[in-house]
C-alpha cells in the first residue's frame, strides 16, 4: 500500500515532491501525478512540506500534523552571526530551579534536528533532584580518580579537575547546575550518538530563547559509555539503554559582554 495521498484536484503536477525526496521514494507518471516509485521511504516529510498547492499527504508524515509557513523565516547574516557566537557554554548557575515546562519546550525543539536517515531514535531522562545530581558527580569523580591511579592515558586531561574538587569540593562536572538532562539511545542503535549531538546541539542554541544557558557534561557521558557500574546504578536506565550524551541546564548567573574568537579558519580548494 502506498504512503501517499494524493488530491489530484490540486495537485499541479509540478514535480516538486518528487525531486526533494531523499530516497527517490516518489515518482511521476505521466500524468505528472506523484506515486510511490517502489523504494525506501524513511517519512522525512519533505514531500508534503514542499508542496505548493496542499495536494500531497503522507501516512507517517501527516499534512495535518505540518505547520503553515508564509515564507521560510530567514534571519538577516549579521544577526544569525552574533547570535551563533553568542553561545556560550555556561559553568555558573543561579540557585533557581528550572520549570519543567521550559525543559520540555527545549527538548522538543531538540527532537526536531536532522538526523541521519530521519532515523531520529534518541530519548531523554532529565535528573533534577540535588542529591542523584550530587551522585552524579562523585561516581564521576570516582571514575576519574581510578582513571588517574591506573595510570591511563586519557586521565591527564582531568587531573587538575579532580585536584581542584578533592581541594575545593566544589562540583567540576555538572557545576551545581539545577537540571541535568541525559541522552538515550538503544544499545542496538548504531547512529544513536550522532543523531544525539545534531539533536543537543538544537537544544544548546534554542536555550537561550527560554533564558537558558547549557552546557555538554562530556565527563559523565564518558564515564558512563565506560560501563562504570556505580554510575549507572545511580542512572538507573534500562538495560537495552546506554548513554549517548548530556547537557547540563539552568539559569547563567553571569552575562557575556563580549563575542569570544576561535583559531584562524584553514580551508583548502580543490
Amino acid at each position: 500500500m502506498s504512503l501517499l495521498n494524493v488530491n489530484k484536484e490540486k495537485c499541479i503536477g509540478c514535480g516538486v515532491c518528487a525531486e526533494v525526496c531523499p530516497k527517490n521514494y516518489i515518482g511521476m507518471t505521466e500524468e505528472r501525478i506523484p506515486i510511490d516509485a517502489g523504494l525506501t521511504c524513511i517519512a522525512c516529510g519533505q514531500c508534503v512540506a514542499v508542496c505548493p498547492q496542499s495536494a500531497l499527504d503522507h501516512v507517517h508524515a501527516s499534512l495535518k500534523g505540518q505547520v503553515l509557513l508564509d515564507k521560510t523565516p530567514v534571519l538577516s547574516a549579521e544577526m544569525a552571526e552574533r547570535f551563533l557566537r553568542g553561545r556560550r557554554s555556561i559553568r555558573v548557575y543561579k540557585e533557581d530551579a528550572v520549570p519543567k515546562n521550559k525543559i520540555l519546550k527545549l527538548l522538543d525543539i531538540a527532537r526536531l534536528a536532522p538526523t541521519g536517515n530521519n532515523t531520529q531514535g534518541v530519548q531523554y531522562l532529565v535528573i533534577d533532584n540535588k542529591n542523584t545530581l550530587q551522585a552524579i558527580t562523585e561516581a564521576t569523580i570516582a571514575w576519574m580518580d581510578e582513571a588517574i591511579s591506573q595510570g591511563e592515558s586519557s586521565a591527564a586531561y582531568f587531573t587538575d579537575l579532580v585536584e581542584h574538587y578533592h581541594k575545593t569540593g566544589l562540583d567540576v562536572i555538572l557545576r551545581n547546575a539545577p537540571c541535568f538532562i541525559l541522552a538515550l539511545a538503544e544499545k542496538s542503535f548504531s547512529r544513536g550518538r550522532d543523531n544525539t549531538h545534531f539533536s543537543l546541539a538544537y537544544a544548546e542554541l534554542f536555550a537561550s530563547s527560554l533564558e537558558l544557558g547549557t552546557c555538554y557534561a562530556g565527563l559523565v557521558e564518558a564515564c558512563a559509555r565506560s560501563g562504570y557500574q556505580p554510575l549507572l546504578k545511580v542512572l538507573d536506565i534500562p538495560e537495552e539503554l546506554i548513554v549517548t550524551g548530556g547537557i547540563i541546564v539552568g539559569y547563567p548567573k553571569y552575562s557575556y559582554k563580549r563575542l569570544v574568537d576561535r583559531s584562524q579558519l584553514k580551508v583548502t580548494w580543490r
